[in-house]
């Protein structure tokens, strides 16, 4: 018991378990959103709902989602950023130097924050480029909106789980 109240007391280990699980669950709803859309309601959407309906449908999901998303963006850019100092710290005490000095570690994070960029572009153009609904559109363009209703949803959804790899990694190479 004294073990676990010394380790519930002590802020320095408490904080970076926190917020590292803040920021895994964040990604959890991200990427589990975008997969739930891609594997499971956009393929029923397309199956049972009159092909009229689809886009409209989708459009109403996507904005209670984008809303959503965007609380979780700002979550996962804070805490990914205090998870980066812990991690400095972290390296720093077991080889005396920090996270500047481990190449292998910022090849990965570099290609992760690019991957970030890339999935965050695909969320924004999404909210900056919507579609207007009094607009003519026609049959291919109808047909390409009934293939996919959230546009881009599927490279978001393989972006995102390529920064779940990366994140893995560099889990792996500061223990």
């Amino acid at each position: 018991m004294d073990s676990l109240q010394s380790f519930l007391l002590d802020v320095d280990q408490l904080i970076p378990i926190v917020n590292h699980w803040l920021h895994l669950v964040s990604a959890v709803i991200w990427i589990g959103g975008l997969a739930f859309l891609v594997m499971s309601l956009t393929p029923t959407l397309q199956t049972v709902v009159p092909r009229e309906l689809v886009k409209p449908i989708a459009e109403g999901l996507q904005k209670r989602y984008n809303r959503i998303v965007g609380v979780i963006l700002v979550v996962i850019l804070f805490t990914g950023g205090i998870n980066l100092h812990y991690v400095n710290r972290l390296l720093i005490s077991q080889t005396g130097e920090g996270i500047p000095h481990h190449t292998k570690y910022l090849m990965i994070f570099f290609v992760k924050l690019v991957l970030v960029l890339g999935i965050l572009t695909l969320f924004l153009y999404n909210i900056i480029f919507k579609e207007d609904p009094k607009a003519e559109t026609s049959e291919e363009e109808k047909a390409e909106q009934f293939k996919e209703p959230i546009p881009f949803q599927r490279a978001a959804l393989v972006i995102g789980l390529f920064i779940i790899l990366c994140a893995a990694a560099l889990k792996h190479l500061h223990q």
